[in-house]
């Protein structure tokens, strides 16, 4: 759990929610075991919500990991539904080929291996959601790119906006994350709030997550 929610009310918020399917918990078990990143069961949750809310049935991940947010958005798409994701580690793009085969949605979801700041290009658009959860430092730089591949009225979504808290100067007495990220997610929140063609919100779910509506075109 991570620090910007007090210890006691994250356990409390984890002991209302039961398994939603042993498989997503055997990732996650296998994940953390290895010390991989991966998102707060919360925040999976929230995902899922907003792939169903929004009636989502093309999504663009950025930062695939093994698997894990991908599955919690593949499992609510429609059967017609696509899930794209882009990890630059070919070893735990493996892996989360694997654990989607496991989960039968090899006909969902493509994992694609490559930087996303090169590889943009070759996805196309646009894209009901898009998960953003990728090198912290190409959050902004890739921002302009992801919001064109959005469609207007889709949501772009972005973990990890408080840092454990390292957003905010002081917070953290022994900073775990190092200052150039730290500074990139700050500019990067900035930038969100101000942008005029995203009506953003700031959840204080998992690790901080924003949540950022594609204005129509006017």
């Amino acid at each position: 759990m991570r620090q910007v929610i007090p210890a006691p009310v994250g356990r409390y918020l984890e002991a209302l929610h039961g398994s939603v399917d042993p498989l997503l918990d055997a990732v996650r078990a296998e994940g953390l075991a290895a010390g991989l990143p991966l998102i707060e069961p919360d925040t999976a949750r929230l995902l899922r919500s907003l792939v169903i809310t929004t009636g989502a049935k093309k999504i663009l991940e950025i930062g695939t990991a093994i698997g894990y947010s991908a599955l919690w958005m593949a499992q609510a798409l429609p059967p017609e539904g696509q899930l794209i994701s882009l990890e630059i580690d070919a070893s735990r793009a493996a892996t989360a080929r694997t654990n989607i085969e496991r989960a039968g949605l090899a006909a969902t979801v493509s994992v694609i291996v490559g930087d996303a700041s090169r590889f943009l290009h070759k996805v196309a658009g646009p894209f009901d959601l898009i998960f953003q959860d990728g090198d912290k430092t190409l959050y902004e730089p890739l921002l302009d790119r992801l919001v064109d591949h959005l469609r207007p009225g889709g949501l772009l979504v972005t973990d990890n906006v408080l840092w454990d808290g390292e957003v905010v100067e002081g917070f953290a007495t022994a900073p775990r994350h190092d200052d150039v990220s730290t500074a990139a997610i700050r500019s990067y929140n900035r930038r969100l709030a101000a942008d005029p063609r995203l009506l953003t919100t700031f959840v204080a779910v998992g690790d901080g997550v924003a949540i950022s509506v594609k204005l129509p075109r006017t």
